[in-house]
């Protein structure tokens, strides 16, 4: 977010999606709100801010991420309250009304920069049980699509998740990891080893892509895959990395080979692609284990980021599997 203009881009944007879902005036007015107060913000007071915005039509949701580098914000809750402002010249209402308007909020700030997730669904809709996994996806500079592709199921307390990298990226890319969804929509929970190779052949067509695919139930993790998805268990006091053998699903892929990884009391499982940089340090995650899980992927996303590549990370939390 460089000017106002920009501010005034992303309101029309959403603005023209939630009219052809047939949001009400007032609907469609707090979304308005939101978006504008976000990226004033951004433009009056960060450094480096973005805004990503991400239209989820299944139900009728838009969300919306506002990311810096700086200057952060010392207190947050005290932000939040109508009259308090970090800029001069600024009433000090933005983040408070945002808070009110927003069915989700969350947000997480240090002096390197802030994070603050917010979704907006209509006023009639049913209450979202709180999110158990999250993820966000964004495409290699210069291209319209993402080359990478994710994918979450749930069952019970059970969930299966796929992370899928086209090799290179643009259409071509995005063609191979969405073989590699359609064969996990298909059967989710079929196992792990006829998954991978259900996808191999799947994938014979296309260019090929990187694959891990999870399963978690309970405290127990199972995962496998080929090629350069990484998957990471961590907590306050544990830290192990998930790899996977060497291989292109679709080209080149030997025998399929199922790990498993305990989870500890309240650990999160992080998978990303080679457009995050691999060996991040657990104190980018640790500090927001107990936010949304969409709001620690953004975040991750946002400050190791290659900047020359699709970028995707998913995070799942245990728990029951209720969204």
């Amino acid at each position: 977010m460089t000017d106002g203009s920009c501010v005034g881009e992303a309101r029309r944007f959403c603005a023209r999606t939630v009219q052809d879902w047939g949001w009400s005036e007032i609907d469609a007015g707090r979304l308005s709100i939101v978006v504008t107060e976000l990226g004033t913000n951004l433009v009056r007071h960060a450094k480096e801010g973005q805004l990503w915005i991400a239209l989820l039509p299944t139900g009728h949701e838009v969300e919306v991420i506002a990311l810096d580098k700086g200057p952060g914000m010392a207190d947050v809750q005290r932000s939040s309250q109508d009259g308090v402002s970090t800029g001069v010249g600024s009433p000090g209402t933005g983040l408070g009304a945002i808070r009110r308007l927003a069915s989700d909020f969350d947000i997480h700030s240090t002096a390197q920069g802030t994070a603050c997730l917010v979704r907006v669904r209509t006023s009639g809709s049913p209450a979202v049980a709180q999110r158990r996994w999250g993820a966000i996806s964004i495409a290699a500079p210069g291209e319209t699509v993402c080359g990478d592709g994710w994918a979450v199921a749930v069952d019970g307390d059970k969930l299966a998740a796929v992370v899928a990298d086209g090799l290179g990226h643009g259409p071509h890319a995005a063609q191979a990891s969405d073989a590699a969804l359609d064969v996990f929509a298909e059967a989710p929970f079929a196992s792990l080893e006829t998954l991978v190779q259900d996808a191999h052949a799947g994938l014979q067509t296309t260019r090929g892509a990187a694959l891990f695919v999870m399963r978690m139930e309970a405290q127990r993790l199972q995962y496998t895959g080929a090629g350069n998805v990484i998957g990471r268990v961590l907590s306050g006091v544990f830290d192990r990395s998930m790899l996977t053998q060497h291989g292109t699903v679709g080209v080149q892929l030997r025998k399929t080979e199922v790990a498993t990884q305990e989870m500890p009391e309240h650990a999160l499982a992080v998978l990303h692609s080679d457009g995050i940089a691999s060996r991040w340090r657990s104190d980018e995650v640790v500090p927001l284990l107990q936010r949304d899980p969409t709001l620690i992927a953004a975040s991750l996303l946002w400050r190791q980021a290659r900047g020359r590549d699709d970028a995707t990370v998913l995070v799942v939390k245990q728990g029951n599997a209720l969204d």
